[in-house]
């Protein structure tokens, strides 16, 4: 088996801000009640132009650059999105096809806020069994597309744009053990219930306003928690490493809340915490990627270092894995 690791990262985010002031005066909110309750102090927004490929292909031209790589050295493309340009192409495929990676395989993964994370243990398979050389992982989102601006629990929360990593084989270091799980008996606590094939498009669903993202934040919290703890604990188990091993986590960005009731048990400090909730909100399976993206940028993250990314989202999943950089 391959050792793989990550060569190169990048991220997009769109120019438009939305800021508590601006959701005041569109729903019944404050400044005080989302910074309080989830650490958010403004999000990004794609223009109506861009589609979640278009964030992506940004993302992945910047991780190619980092990484020294052209388009055509692509064996893989995955994208992680629950908000893709339409249900079929993949998303990847036009990816594939603007960024001239011709000889790419391209897939979609749907699993949510945990996505970037199933997309990189996925991607990790393929190089480290010789299958694939450079795979371009990329986590991509516009949520802005499926959020109810009426709903005032939910429309704080959420934001867009896309992080991106290149894996190859490394010679030393790279993603020392990965986990995955999934509870789908509690799929409905988060979800978007309409345009599927279970409940198509009518003027019912419309009407409705089923065509976009409900939660159940109260049950949510405690699972949360629950699931980024434990996914944390397993991965270091399976790494051999204990937490004081670690130098940095990258979580899901959900709500800072969550953040530090998984680090409290977990034992970590807050400055071993890389936060971008408060700039970013959260963007499902882009929050881990561009979090990842922006510390390796800052240089909160040096050669040598154990690096922990910990998720959870809609399905239930979950999925956390240890890379040494």
């Amino acid at each position: 088996m391959k050792k793989v690791g990550i060569i190169g990262v990048g991220e997009y985010l769109p120019k438009k801000v939305l800021t508590n002031a601006d959701l005041e005066k569109m729903v019944d909110t404050s400044d005080e009640w989302i910074t309080t309750r989830t650490g958010i102090k403004e999000r990004h927004l794609a223009a109506k132009d861009e589609a979640a490929s278009d964030l992506a292909i940004k993302a992945g031209q910047s991780a190619l650059e980092d990484a020294k790589l052209k388009g055509e050295d692509l064996d893989l493309i995955i994208i992680a999105t629950i908000s893709p340009d339409m249900q079929t192409p993949a998303t990847a495929c036009i990816v594939q096809n603007a960024l001239g990676a011709k000889k790419a395989i391209c897939f979609d993964i749907s699993a949510a806020c945990a996505g970037f994370v199933y997309a990189l243990t996925v991607a990790q398979q393929f190089i480290a069994r010789g299958s694939c050389k450079n795979a371009l992982v990329i986590g991509t989102e516009i949520l802005s597309s499926i959020t109810d601006w009426k709903d005032r629990n939910t429309c704080v929360l959420f934001g867009d744009g896309a992080g991106a990593a290149i894996l190859s084989e490394v010679k030393s270091g790279g993603i020392i053990a990965s986990y995955l799980g999934g509870n789908g008996s509690i799929y409905d606590i988060l979800m978007v219930p309409a345009g599927g094939s279970k409940m198509p498009v009518s003027q019912e669903t419309l009407d409705k306003r089923l065509h976009f993202l409900t939660m159940r934040g109260n049950e949510l919290f405690k699972i949360a928690v629950k699931a980024m703890h434990d996914a944390a604990c397993v991965v270091l188990e399976r790494a051999g490493l204990k937490a004081e091993d670690v130098d940095l986590v990258i979580p899901h960005q959900a709500n800072v809340r969550i953040i530090m009731a998984v680090a409290k048990k977990l034992g970590f400090t807050e400055d071993k915490i890389y936060l971008n909730i408060e700039k970013c909100g959260n963007m499902s399976s882009a929050s881990t990627a561009t979090a990842l993206c922006e510390a390796v940028k800052e240089g909160k993250i040096k050669k040598g270092d154990i690096v922990l990314l910990d998720a959870f989202g809609a399905g239930l999943v979950w999925g956390a894995c240890v890379i040494k950089w």
